[in-house]
């Protein structure tokens, strides 16, 4: 883990990361391509329209889209997410977590918690046994954090904290 990034931060982090709706909006464009932005309505139809401004926005402050005449696509960031967000996926239906039918957004919220909170049994786990796999996507999560995402300075009700 970077120094740059305590545990509390890289948890904070992926509670931000598994939102429901930033893993609708960037599997989308990740299977499909760039989305007209007058399309998003019609393509996110299990979300509402204040959901999706609020996934575009907290797409926008974490650098994952880019935007084009054709469209939202993805930046860097936005397909290294992407891949982050397939192998959790494939973990969690090797492993039937946390069951084995879920969704695919089901499945990544899922791990990511399992990430966030390291006293959790993981499935199959014998005493103390550990998932190399799940260590990867561990892994995987700080490396994200590392390459695109710089810690933000603590701000105090009169700016930043000393």
């Amino acid at each position: 883990m970077n120094p740059a990034h305590s545990r509390h931060q890289l948890q904070h982090m992926g509670t931000a990361l598994a939102s429901a709706g930033l893993i609708r909006l960037i599997s989308e464009i990740d299977d499909h391509g760039a989305i007209p932005s007058r399309a998003l309505a019609r393509t996110l139809t299990d979300l509402s329209t204040a959901q999706i401004r609020q996934t575009v926005e907290q797409a926008d402050a974490l650098s994952l889209l880019d935007r084009s005449p054709t469209g939202l696509g993805l930046t860097e960031a936005g397909r290294d997410l992407a891949d982050l967000y397939d192998h959790a996926a494939r973990w969690a239906r090797h492993h039937n977590y946390p069951h084995a039918i879920s969704t695919f957004a089901e499945r990544i919220r899922r791990v990511f918690a399992l990430l966030a909170d390291p006293t959790t049994t993981q499935p199959g786990q014998q005493d103390g046994e550990v998932d190399a796999s799940l260590h990867h996507i561990q892994r995987l999560l700080t490396e994200w954090a590392d390459t695109h995402h710089q810690p933000q300075p603590q701000q105090s009700a009169y700016g930043i904290a000393a």
